[in-house]
Order: structure tokens, then C-alpha cells, then sequence
């Protein structure tokens, strides 16, 4: 057992924004976004991986737990800024626009709550799951854009993206509302 695992692999996370960015700019496309895809696919699976080990091997930490969010969200946001950067355009840019301002507002949100003592009452939602799965396969899609067997990824990860912007507002109007009744 290496009880510091977790934490390491949610540090890997953001080592793998300067790795992923690299790779989409310096590499032709469409290597360039196969690359950043395969990339973004590996620090999902170490988002997995870190919370899976850290509970199985009883090494949970409050660092931990505050790092692994920021992780998730500086990939999240550094993924979409290359989207929309590669396909400029109002929808894809309006859904990451959505997506990274619930974030900021949802963790100004948990602090606030925090401080007055109510953080425990807005838990994570299944929609907010569902929107987490639909993002992260959005951007992966999104990256790698090729198509495959004929199938235009690049649309796939398009309306995925949409889902998840819409699911986005919902689950945050949800985090808002709790907060409310307790404000």
C-alpha cells in the first residue's frame, strides 16, 4: 500500500494541463487532438483511480479532498479553452462559458456555506453525476474530433456538451436553491 498515492495521482492531473496544451499546440492536427484526447482520458481515469484508492485504503485526507476538485476543474477548463480555441464559434463557447462560471460560482458557493456552517446540506446530486459523465465524454470527443468508422465524433461531443451545459444550470439552480433555504 502507498498511502500518498491518491494524492499523487490527483497531482498528476494538473501536471497533465501543460502535457495536454503542449501536445494540441505543438503537434499537426489532427495528432494534435488525438493526443490532447488520450491525455484528458488518462487524468479522468486518475479522478476515478485517486478517490477509489484513497477510500479503499482508508487515506483520505482534507488536502486530498481539497485538491482533488481543483484538479478536476483546471483540466475541465484548460480542455474546453482548446475546444473552443480550435472551433471558435457561439455554441461551443457559450456551453464552456456555462460550464467554468458554475464552477467558479459553485465553489464560491461550498465556501460560503462552509462559513456559515451549512456545507454538509448540498451534496452532490445524481444530475450533477450525470453532467460530470457527459462533459467528460463531450471534451474527449471534442478533443480527438476525428471520426470513426464514419461516425462524426466532433458532433457527438458537440450535443453532449450542450446536455451537459443545460445539466450544468439545472444542477446549479439546485446547489442555489438549497443554499437559500438556509441563508
Amino acid at each position: 500500500m502507498f498511502p500518498r498515492l491518491p494524492t499523487w495521482l490527483t497531482w498528476s492531473r494538473i501536471v497533465m494541463i501543460p502535457l495536454m496544451i503542449g501536445a494540441f499546440y505543438a503537434l499537426p492536427m489532427p495528432a494534435a487532438g488525438i493526443v490532447a484526447a488520450i491525455i484528458f482520458a488518462l487524468a479522468a481515469v486518475t479522478d476515478w483511480l485517486d478517490g477509489y484508492l484513497a477510500r479503499r485504503w482508508s487515506v483520505t485526507s482534507r488536502f486530498g479532498a481539497f485538491l482533488d476538485p481543483v484538479a478536476d476543474k483546471l483540466i475541465v477548463a484548460a480542455a474546453l479553452v482548446l475546444v473552443v480555441d480550435y472551433n471558435p464559434g457561439v455554441g461551443l463557447a457559450l456551453a464552456a462559458i456555462v460550464i467554468i462560471g458554475r464552477e467558479i460560482a459553485i465553489s464560491a458557493l461550498r465556501e460560503w456555506m462552509a462559513e456559515v456552517g451549512t456545507s454538509a446540506k448540498v451534496a452532490v446530486s445524481w444530475i450533477g453525476k450525470f453532467k460530470t459523465s457527459a462533459q467528460m465524454v463531450a471534451i474527449f470527443l471534442l478533443l480527438w474530433a476525428e471520426p470513426v468508422a464514419g461516425l462524426s465524433l466532433f458532433l457527438i461531443g458537440e450535443w453532449l456538451l450542450y446536455l451537459a451545459a443545460v445539466l450544468t444550470l439545472v444542477s446549479m439552480v439546485q446547489y442555489m436553491v438549497a443554499a437559500a433555504r438556509d441563508a
